[in-house]
């Protein structure tokens, strides 16, 4: 199960990214604001993606 959580997990982080980087273009946010822009959304996915992980792993 792990082979397979992995590639996900990395394909949702690329995608979270890349709607991240659409999202900052989108609104028009500073350039000073991005990197906690995507560090904040960064932190969120994984905490998500960790959690599930174990979720599935225990059950």
């Amino acid at each position: 199960m792990t082979l397979y959580f992995i590639p996900l997990a990395v394909a949702v982080l690329f995608l979270a990214n890349q709607l991240t980087h659409s999202l900052c273009a989108q609104r028009d946010i500073p350039e000073e604001q991005q990197p906690a822009v995507f560090r904040t959304i960064n932190v969120l996915i994984t905490i998500l993606l960790i959690s599930s992980y174990f979720e599935v792993l225990l059950t």
